[in-house]
């Protein structure tokens, strides 16, 4: 089973570095709480059973090619990216950017989050592809049988399929803001 490092460990954190602006570590600390939220964000709304669709038929448009061979984040849409943000959080998304920044205003340390979630949405929706394909869950999961993607989003995130157990420190800290996306 692939897990959240699988997936972080393809992210080239010079170049990440670079178009946030901030130095290595910065930019993979902000990608380790990033990443968590956003694929809790998913599974939380895959719970319910038109969010499990919504999100399946929208892994099922994405290539898996943007990860393969190496990310390059020059190719990431984050017109693209911010969509999936969009979706994924709903009318939370300044909260979860507040959130996990630890600011309440979204300057600093907000901005940097805020920035970062559409450049990792469309590599999250990459691997989820990619995941789905070797699991048969892809587009299969699309005309229904969706448990298989909540069960992909609780092994990456080092739990099972059933609610937002599998999000661990990101569910704690996030609560009820997990879940506020596109149903």
């Amino acid at each position: 089973m692939t897990d959240l490092n699988d997936l972080l460990s393809q992210i080239p954190m010079d170049q990440l570095a670079r178009q946030l602006g901030v130095d290595e570590q910065t930019a993979e600390q902000a990608a380790r709480q990033a990443l968590p939220a956003l694929l809790g964000g998913m599974q939380a709304n895959a719970q319910d059973p038109a969010g499990a669709v919504s999100l399946s038929r929208a892994v099922g448009e994405h290539d898996s090619s943007l990860i393969d061979g190496g990310v390059d984040l020059e190719q990431v849409d984050t017109v693209d990216g911010d969509k999936i943000v969009s979706n994924v959080f709903g009318d939370n998304r300044e909260q979860v950017v507040n959130k996990l920044s630890g600011t309440g205003d979204g300057g600093g340390a907000g901005a940097i989050i805020g920035k970062l979630l559409p450049m990792l949405a469309p590599l999250v929706m990459a691997f989820l592809a990619k995941q789905a394909q070797g699991s048969g869950t892809g587009q299969a999961s699309a005309a229904g049988g969706t448990d298989g993607l909540g069960d992909l989003l609780g092994g990456l995130l080092g739990g099972g399929g059933g609610g937002q157990a599998g999000a661990g420190g990101v569910g704690d800290l996030l609560g009820g803001l997990l879940g506020g996306g596109k149903r």
